[in-house]
């Protein structure tokens, strides 16, 4: 081979290594950033063990906010159809945020408690986001509710 040759092919090699090398590394950080949206049910069955931090979707349980009289420590539950996960989070909440309402908390799990450092609640009565939908209508899926079937989660039909 001669030398022009052999310099353009280490050129080239050169350059796609380098490409991979970026390539990998922008996967990498981008899946560092990545933040999951489980339900409780979900997280209870062992779907979220695998994620450092994710997100919780739910309703709030009804009677289970308990704020702390010292600080800004507050304790709630979050159910969904087939399951509860206790939450517990530190600092101001949003003004939407009350028994029976959607809620989506960015966190991690301590000792089978969910630690959120992040509470979105939802804005007003006919909006949920599509991927607590989602989640919420396969946790649904097969499931009883009060004796009857789960409803479908399709436009316009009523939700519980």
């Amino acid at each position: 081979m001669n030398p022009t040759r052999k310099r353009r092919l280490t050129i080239v090699v050169s350059v796609l290594a380098a490409a991979a090398v970026a390539i990998g590394l922008t996967v990498f950080a981008l899946q560092q950033n990545m933040n999951y949206l489980f339900t409780p049910s979900q997280v209870q069955s062992g779907e979220a063990s695998a994620y450092k931090t994710f997100r919780l979707g739910g309703m709030v349980k009804a009677g289970s906010i308990q704020r702390a009289s010292d600080s800004l420590k507050v304790t709630f539950t979050v159910i969904d159809a087939g399951g509860a996960m206790p939450v517990e989070y530190t600092g101001i909440l949003p003004d939407l945020f009350r028994d029976n309402q959607s809620v989506i908390a960015t966190g991690h799990m301590d000792n089978a408690r969910f630690i959120a450092t992040e509470v979105l609640a939802k804005h007003d009565e006919t909006y949920m986001p599509k991927e607590l939908k989602d989640a919420m209508a396969k946790a649904h899926e097969g499931k009883k509710v009060d004796g009857a079937a789960a409803q479908d989660n399709k436009p316009g039909a009523p939700q519980p």
